[in-house]
């Protein structure tokens, strides 16, 4: 990824703060230079007038949602961008409040000019800790928005109380356990907690983290007494998955599932199953990775998805003394973990 322009993007919902995030990383004295891109509902955008930093370019699109209309839009301004790159050192995408980040994901994995010279750093979501129970009761986009990022900045955390703080958290944590939770005042944040960290990437999150995937299903495997897990573990199970969802402290029909086996995948079985999974249940997806053992391939397989679209071609050597197995997780949307877990056991060889 060191040869490509690094792209972050700025999402939360209304009024969580994302501008201010903006303009702190602007006004920073940071040395680098960022290419902006904004987003809006609306034909009279106010955003890039907002914006601070008079180096830096803004390009504000305020002729439709950037996740949706647009998104050929995005594409054109990236690669324009791009034939000019050494002018700048990384891209910001600001989208619009009521947007999903995940098409403008999308645009790295379905364009090959864009990916093959700007990559996804990371999604950021900005998270209003005095609002966040309201706007997750009342719009799917602000939970949709926890669930994407890789990076989630609780900002106002002056508004609330320490006890409140423990169980918003929590409720996120019900969400997205995978990202990881900064909490801020006035997004007042230092930039190398958010910028430049590869965390979109897992390739990247590996190299830093080999147990990044590993959680704590494999503890809970052999302690938990929930109705998907007693059928009775061991390290000789062929396959194991736990689903972790939201009960008491948010109603949400968005769940993240892990799925492991500690026996090598079948290829042509595992092709066979991502890609069913991928055209019938892909817009539940949000997001998914994993490591894969295949057999036959010496090295470890890196995947990585948004919805129907996936990247799967990374190979990276297994670590020394790595004991190889396979782990893959979804965050989405309704996911059946009966079906996710009877499906990736059949792709045990």
């Amino acid at each position: 990824m060191t040869d490509k322009t690094p792209v972050t993007v700025l999402t939360g919902f209304l009024g969580a703060g994302k501008t201010t995030l903006l303009n702190r990383i602007l006004s920073e004295n940071h040395g680098k230079k960022y290419a902006v891109i904004v987003n809006e509902f609306g034909e009279q955008g106010i955003d890039g007038a907002l914006v601070v930093g008079a180096d830096e370019e803004v390009f504000e699109m305020n002729n439709g949602c950037i996740c949706c209309t647009v998104r050929g839009d995005l594409i054109r301004v990236i690669s324009g961008l791009m034939r000019r790159a050494s002018s700048f050192d990384g891209i910001l995408i600001e989208t619009t409040g009521l947007a999903d980040p995940a098409p403008v994901a999308q645009t790295f994995f379905a364009d090959e000019d864009v990916a093959a010279k700007a990559a996804l750093d990371s999604v950021v979501a900005v998270v209003d800790a005095k609002h966040l129970l309201l706007s997750l009761k009342e719009s799917k986009e602000a939970e949709d928005q926890i669930a994407f990022a890789d990076i989630i900045l609780l900002n106002k955390t002056d508004l609330v109380g320490t006890d409140e703080l423990e169980a918003l958290e929590a409720t996120i944590r019900d969400i997205n356990r995978y990202a990881k939770i900064v909490r801020t005042s006035r997004c007042n944040v230092p930039l190398n907690e958010i910028l430049g960290l590869g965390s979109f990437d897992l390739e990247a999150i590996l190299k830093r983290d080999p147990d990044f995937l590993k959680g704590d299903e494999e503890e809970h495997a052999h302690s938990c007494s929930c109705e998907s897990c007693k059928c009775g573990h061991s390290h000789h199970d062929h396959a194991h998955a736990h689903a972790h969802k939201t009960e008491s402290r948010h109603a949400s029909d968005i769940s993240s599932i892990s799925l492991i086996s500690s026996n090598p995948l079948d290829p042509l079985k595992f092709e066979d199953w991502i890609a069913d999974l991928r055209a019938n249940k892909g817009q539940d997806l949000l997001r998914y990775k994993g490591i894969l053992d295949l057999m036959g391939c010496e090295n470890r397989v890196v995947i990585q998805g948004v919805h129907m679209m996936m990247d799967g071609t990374t190979r990276l050597p297994w670590s020394e003394g790595e004991r190889r197995s396979s782990r893959l997780v979804f965050i989405g949307r309704n996911l059946d973990e009966r079906a996710l877990r009877e499906g990736f056991a059949r792709c045990v060889a």
